[in-house]
């Protein structure tokens, strides 16, 4: 994969990781402290969370392609930094009550979570274009023998 396509890829992932980032803070907030408003800034969290956990998901780029072993063990990798960010971004904030265990739990939870989720639907993505080649391909090939 070129490194063009590498960055198209993480541009998709940010947009992908805001809305579902968008949806666990609402939803962890909404258990948390339901009486909680927030100003306008507050609006641009999620998208700072993409942006932060964007960035841990170079560690999977390389220009030749991985054996499954490898890509698994950056996977695993990618994970553990995404984690260590968001517990990081929590423990520094003043809002976000760490001091509970039932919240770093439940954050730690919602990370794995985003991230499995964004895999899926990354893998969704990624195979309804593989099928798409193949089809064209089939079809190529059929042209092909009938010349």
């Amino acid at each position: 994969m070129s490194f063009k396509q590498f960055i198209i890829r993480k541009l998709t992932l940010f947009f992908m990781l805001t809305t579902l980032i968008t949806v666990a803070v609402c939803a962890i907030g909404s258990v948390f402290d339901p009486g909680a408003r927030f100003g306008y800034d507050a609006m641009l969290t999620p998208v700072r969370y993409a942006a932060y956990c964007v960035i841990p998901t170079f560690v999977t780029f390389s220009r030749h392609e991985l054996k499954t072993k490898e890509m698994m063990l950056r996977m695993a990798l990618e994970l553990l930094l995404i984690e260590a960010v968001i517990l990081g971004i929590a423990f520094s904030s003043p809002a976000i009550d760490t001091g509970r265990l039932s919240v770093v739990f439940t954050i730690a939870g919602s990370v794995l979570g985003v991230y499995l989720l964004s895999r899926f639907l990354s893998w969704l993505r990624d195979s309804s274009e593989a099928r798409k080649l193949n089809d064209d391909l089939v079809r190529f090939q059929q042209l092909h023998e009938q010349q």
